[in-house]
């Protein structure tokens, strides 16, 4: 069996739970890395017992968010109506969108870094940074920027692999990317004492590693994917497709981007201690949070194909996936609240940080449950092409914690500032669900075809 033909049985044919399994767990992997990444980021700088460089990867962590969402803009919206076009067989059409995720991507990403590079003090000063971090944020917010299109072209390429259903293709990227980032960070931080600067490049150089591992799958291996400039043809039902669902995954990224911004000068208030604090809790709520979003992302390629060709499993899916979503969010929870003071303690031996990075994770922790299903409503929703449902859901998501830092801060100091991110997070779900129940007829509209699950 061909990859491709392997890909399609996943599709169409697979037991459930092997079909979730096939696309789930290589994108669960792949995102754990990154946080692996991230953890051993943060502990080699903690080696070098600087704060103010731990501070200023917090600070600049929206403009990394940015840049995805800019190459979210194009790859997501690409990607799921590639997979919704593999439901309908119309493979020609399959070329001409991938093609053009790839071309429309890099143009963007080098608008971006034109545009950006000018203003780089004013962006900087944008972040929060303080006096003594001001120099170390923008030495990485610097090269990160001038980086912009390969980041966005491997954020991009990485959703169209996996749209054809190449979710392990999908994995070995984000791996590859980490390792060389690992490897990169050790040799530029003390081999060559590059500092921040070094940081930097290492992603960088990480992101076109794996983009350039995508680009040669694309070209020698796919059977449904092109890169070639020939096949590029823009359709004005094309753009539609994509940007209907790209703008509201663009916005959300935005949004998201703009209320870590917001929350940063928040806790900065609070001093560069909290900052720091939040920065260690919040790498490692991500090992849960990345695991379950890597879930909850990994379906919607088959939610989208089956989408088009056989909504009965695209129902099974997701219930499926919604009973693993609650027993990761309960063990992981669990887990995180128990130890909470050895986990911070990795990265510290400052008592101060340690206590108020341990009552952040033990808070915070009750978002795993609320953002879980969060995160699978906004896919089934990109999966369907609900752009107006996904729009709505990326303006909840992305405005409810504004209003509510400022009310928790005003009646509750710094406890209100962490108990706002649980609250948005539960406003947030609550809106989906209402956004779920009124459009559930129109998620099952088609005939539900019976399909073998052996």
């Amino acid at each position: 069996m061909t990859e491709s033909n392997e890909n399609i049985y996943y599709f169409e044919k697979a037991p459930i739970h092997k079909t979730i399994a096939h696309f789930s767990i290589p994108m669960i992997l792949g995102m754990s890395a990154s946080v692996i990444y991230s953890l051993i980021n943060a502990y080699f700088i903690g080696f070098l017992h600087n704060s103010e460089m731990l501070t200023a990867i917090t600070l600049a962590f929206p403009i990394i968010g940015i840049l995805m969402s800019f190459g979210n803009l194009i790859g997501v919206g690409g990607g799921t109506y590639i997979s919704r076009l593999l439901g309908e067989k119309d493979y020609k059409s399959v070329k001409q969108v991938s093609a053009f995720s790839f071309y429309g991507t890099l143009l963007l990403g080098i608008v971006i870094c034109l545009v950006s590079i000018p203003f780089i003090s004013t962006i900087v000063n944008g972040l929060g940074a303080s006096a003594t971090s001001f120099l170390y944020t923008k030495d990485y917010v610097t090269i990160l920027l001038i980086g912009a299109p390969i980041i966005m072209i491997n954020f991009a390429l990485e959703q169209t692999v996996r749209s054809e259903g190449a979710a392990k293709v999908s994995m070995y990227g984000m791996i590859l990317s980490v390792i060389m980032n690992i490897l990169l960070d050790a040799i530029f931080i003390f081999g060559l004492d590059w500092g921040m600067k070094g940081i930097a490049a290492a992603t960088i150089i990480s992101n076109l590693v794996a983009a350039l591992y995508y680009m040669q799958f694309i070209h020698r291996k796919s059977t449904f994917l092109t890169l070639s400039w020939k096949a590029c043809r823009v359709t004005l039902v094309m753009i539609r497709n994509i940007l209907g669902v790209g703008i509201p995954v663009f916005l959300l990224s935005v949004f998201m981007s703009i209320t870590a911004l917001f929350f940063n000068h928040f806790l900065a208030i609070y001093g560069d201690t909290s900052v720091a604090a939040y920065g260690i809790s919040s790498r490692l709520m991500q090992i849960p949070d990345f695991i379950i979003m890597g879930l909850s992302e990994g379906v919607v390629p088959v939610i989208a194909y089956c989408f088009t060709s056989n909504k009965k499993r695209m129902k099974q899916i997701i219930l499926f996936t919604s009973a693993v979503i609650i027993v990761i969010a309960a063990l992981s929870s669990t887990i995180l609240f128990s130890i909470s003071n050895h986990f911070v303690g990795m990265f510290t031996i400052d008592p101060e940080l340690i206590a108020i990075g341990s009552f952040i994770l033990k808070v915070t922790v009750f978002s795993l449950f609320l953002t879980g299903f969060t995160f699978l409503i906004s896919g089934i929703f990109q999966a369907t092409g609900q752009g107006i449902a996904a729009l709505a859901m990326a303006v909840a998501q992305g405005s409810i914690l504004i209003p509510t830092l400022f009310v928790m801060k005003h009646y509750f100091q710094f406890h209100g500032v962490i108990w706002s991110l649980v609250i948005a997070d539960f406003m947030a779900l609550t809106v989906g669900s209402v956004l779920i129940y009124l459009l559930r007829k129109r998620l099952n509209v088609a005939p539900e075809i019976e399909v073998a699950e052996g």
